[in-house]
């Protein structure tokens, strides 16, 4: 009798569970099929019309303007191109407004919203991004879209979406600069006595938390307004500017750093000597070659634009430096030459004037073997040997001079090739230190004024 019990015990709780299961699932399709029902009593065929605009606010009036409020959630920023001056983005954009004509019973708070996938079963505000280059939905493995009504009659939209958006760009202190890139959107076809777009209270801007940049930090983001008058009218338009910070360190290393070290190398001709012509020249060419191959390389990721760009004036001037290294060899090379001949001429001048001499005393070997000449008591003014007493009088006579640091240090190297070199060896590097302190200077303090 007690097993019996026992086994009828577990029979009668089964069925329970099995009554119970039963109910729920038969009240779940009871909610469906109400649900169901709301959606035919409110989309049905004869009782709403996609094509008609709602009403003002509260439907106080029909003609007044359909207020949209806008939100989005900025997923990812894939790309900031700068020769095509545009970048690109992945976002959740929202859109909010009251339909009046879409209130439905929410059986005691339980049905809380209806939700569509096909946008076009209710009124949709005709908003389009007016600095688009390109654009497509994601409908990976079902579209990214869907459509909630709430029991009062608000309908939210939301979708996920790509976009290549234009952003003109001023260059002028790149790489040293911020760009500002805007995302704009606006009404096509309503005017703002039909349709007005806001920006959703609080926080209508969201971006990820992890949002990474190769080049560029997003700094801000600042949202306004941009409503546009044409002939047909004046439109409601919305826009999100974005703050991008371009990242320098990338460029110091990739093109800073090298360009002083050509700069550097291109000294090392001035250390050599005179006459490693061979070693000096192809130095020079290499050194300017390779610099000019780097400026043609920055300016291909670039756009031709009219102005002087900041890492112009950098690529520029390091250039120059270059080809003035290779200047400076060839009048080093110009001035060795002059000085050899120089030197030629002295040496043929000395052995005229000793071949003189030579001849002189030979001559007077010859006449004091025949006759005795008398040297006169006075001398008269044109006597050479006055004329030296004479000036090494007015050499003793002058006050003494000065002594010239620079000159007395330049005459340790007795040739001008020479001295040359040593003066391009300080005047080169002192030069190009006070380049770099005017450049960094002015263009750090510009990108401040600019912020």
């Amino acid at each position: 009798m007690i097993m019996g019990s026992g086994h009828c015990f577990w029979a009668i709780f089964y069925f329970a569970c099995l009554c119970s299961a039963s109910l729920a699932n038969n009240a779940n399709i009871n909610f469906r099929e109400r649900e169901k029902k709301v959606l035919d009593q409110i989309l049905g065929i004869g009782k709403y019309d996609a094509r008609i605009r709602p009403s003002g606010i509260n439907g106080t009036a029909s003609d007044s303007a359909t207020v949209v409020r806008v939100n989005m959630f900025l997923r990812s920023i894939s790309k900031i191109d700068d020769y095509k001056m545009e970048y690109s983005v992945q976002l959740t954009f929202r859109e909010q407004w009251l339909d009046e004509r879409l209130k439905f019973n929410d059986v005691g708070g339980r049905l809380k919203y209806l939700t569509l996938t096909e946008a076009n079963r209710v009124w949709m505000p005709d908003l389009f991004f007016s600095n688009e280059k390109e654009g497509h939905f994601h409908n990976i493995i079902m579209p990214n879209v869907y459509i909630r009504i709430f029991p009062f009659g608000s309908v939210l939209y939301s979708i996920r979406i790509s976009l290549t958006l234009a952003c003109p760009m001023n260059l002028k202190l790149y790489p040293l600069d911020r760009q500002v890139c805007s995302l704009r959107m606006a009404s096509y076809g309503w005017t703002t006595d039909d349709l007005v777009f806001l920006w959703k209270e609080g926080d209508p801007v969201q971006v990820v938390k992890n949002l990474h940049l190769p080049r560029f930090t997003l700094e801000k983001f600042l949202t306004d307004y941009c409503n546009s008058k044409t002939n047909t009218g004046e439109y409601s338009c919305l826009k999100v500017d974005l703050l991008f910070k371009r990242e320098f360190s990338y460029y110091l290393i990739q093109i800073y750093i090298p360009c002083c070290m050509l700069v550097i190398v291109s000294w090392v001709s001035f250390w050599l000597d005179q006459g490693a012509v061979p070693a000096r020249v192809s130095l020079g060419v290499t050194t300017l070659l390779t610099m000019a191959t780097q400026t043609s390389g920055i300016n291909a990721s670039l756009p031709p634009v009219s102005y002087t760009k900041a890492i112009d004036v950098w690529t520029g001037v390091c250039l120059t430096f270059v080809f003035g290294a290779l200047l400076e060899f060839a009048l080093v090379n110009y001035a060795s030459r002059s000085d050899l001949h120089r030197e030629n001429m002295k040496k043929k001048r000395r052995e005229l004037e000793q071949a003189s001499l030579d001849a002189a005393s030979d001559l007077l070997d010859t006449d004091s073997n025949a006759t005795f000449a008398m040297k006169p008591l006075v001398r008269h003014p044109g006597d050479p040997l006055a004329l030296e007493k004479l000036r090494q009088c007015e050499v003793h006579m002058q006050p003494p001079k000065r002594p010239n640091c620079c000159r007395s240090w330049l005459s340790k190297f007795p040739t001008r090739s020479k001295r040359i070199d040593v003066i391009s060896r300080i005047t080169f590097p002192l030069v190009f230190a006070l380049f770099n302190l005017v450049y960094w200077s002015t263009y750090l303090f510009r990108e401040e004024e600019e912020n």
